[in-house]
């Protein structure tokens, strides 16, 4: 069944609003972040009141409803501004929300939704120090009890864990490893809960403003109805389920990093002079500017044509997967084209194509490494050739 999301007039106003906000607020504001690796908290309350924590939150759940392309094109046009402020608002409507409305039970939708959607800032917990993509080296537990559960563990690389209000998180609920990841159950921890903790923020790279951090688990105790959707051995569905929106959402940030970067340096090649002329007439600059849209147009496409299918109802995993490594790559070759046509000037963090280089080199590791997701892509198109089909 479609999923038609927003009426269209009402939506093509309100993203027009978040570009007037990204240029008019955001981008003046991004210096500050900088300097205090913090997205100001007047900042996160326009946000909030903007409607930005519940774009894809069910409206009787207080969000917008929107779609998975309407989804797409509002982070497409938020992340022209610096990363963070796409990362304040990401875990929420993207894998939490997801998780709620594919795995959550009607109470846990009811109790949680409204507040996902009104700005309580939400964590997402699936990898580990030992573990990522590799359920089976999951070495967080989820114990039964007479009453409910009782978690212990931790979790690393948490996105906005130093300010989530609550956590879903992924838990091993079986000493074996089951057939389709079924050792891996989803609770829902409340981040006041008696024994858990948040380490100390990560230094990064880039990506100033955004704080990732571990989550501590020792003896959580958590009542029955902690457990997403009632379910045991469903963790690991509503993971992946969740992570299709969030690689959607990583390739409209990348795209949108890639057209920020390379409208710098169209600025750029025209203002600096070399040989008497602007570097813009000389036509290796041309080429490096004409590659990069030329890539940017072809993840445009892509994740226009992954978000109409996924509102079709279609799977999209694989090509989720596959807009998140072309997009994420393609960036990474734009920002260093970007460096390039600054020539010294790129290495200095006076100007921003420095910053854009650093930012961008995360989006080819989280939501999926490139190669774990290539063998991904891989192994669903084997699986199809053997089954017969050729779709």
């Amino acid at each position: 069944m479609r999923n038609t999301g927003m009426d269209d007039d009402v939506f093509d106003q309100f993203v027009e609003q978040v570009h007037r906000y990204v240029r008019e607020r955001l981008i003046p504001i991004e210096k500050d972040v900088i300097e205090n690796d913090a997205v100001p908290e007047e900042i996160v309350q326009e946000m909030r009141d903007m409607g930005l924590f519940g774009l894809t939150v069910p409206e009787e759940f207080g969000g917008a409803g929107m779609n998975i392309d309407q989804y797409a094109r509002t982070i497409h046009a938020l992340s022209y501004a610096m990363p963070a402020f796409r990362s304040l608002v990401s875990i929420n409507i993207g894998m939490v929300c997801s998780a709620f409305k594919n795995g959550g039970t009607e109470a846990q939708k009811a109790q949680w939704l409204p507040r996902i959607a009104a700005g309580e800032i939400a964590s997402f917990g699936l990898t580990e120090p030992g573990s990522g993509s590799d359920s089976a080296g999951m070495q967080t537990t989820a114990a039964k009890t007479a009453d409910g559960w009782v978690l212990n563990g931790t979790k690393r690389y948490i996105t906005n864990a130093p300010y989530a209000k609550v956590a879903v998180i992924m838990a091993r609920t079986s000493k074996d490893n089951l057939p389709k990841n079924a050792h891996v159950s989803a609770f829902i921890v409340p981040m006041d809960t008696p024994g858990v903790s948040v380490g100390k923020n990560d230094k990064k790279m880039g990506q100033a403003g955004s704080s990732i951090a571990d989550i501590i688990l020792d003896d959580v105790r958590l009542p029955g109805d902690a457990l997403l959707g009632g379910e045991l051995g469903r963790g690991f569905v509503f993971a992946m389920q969740s992570l299709d929106n969030g690689r959607i959402s990583v390739g409209a940030m990348a795209t949108a990093q890639a057209r920020r970067a390379l409208d710098s340096a169209i600025r750029y090649a025209t203002e600096r002079k070399a040989f008497g002329e602007p570097i813009a007439n000389f036509q290796l600059i041309q080429q490096m500017l004409a590659e990069s849209e030329t890539e940017i147009y072809a993840a445009e496409c892509m994740m226009a044509d992954v978000t109409a299918r996924a509102d079709r109802g279609e799977n999209v995993l694989r090509k989720a997967a596959a807009l998140k490594v072309f997009a994420s790559e393609m960036c990474g070759r734009v920002v260093d084209r970007c460096v390039q046509i600054h020539g010294g000037a790129g290495y200095l963090a006076e100007y921003d194509a420095e910053r854009f280089f650093r930012d961008a080199r995360v989006f080819r590791i989280y939501e999926g490494t490139t190669q774990i997701l290539q063998l991904q892509i891989a192994k669903h198109m084997l699986r199809e050739f053997n089954a017969g089909s050729r779709g």
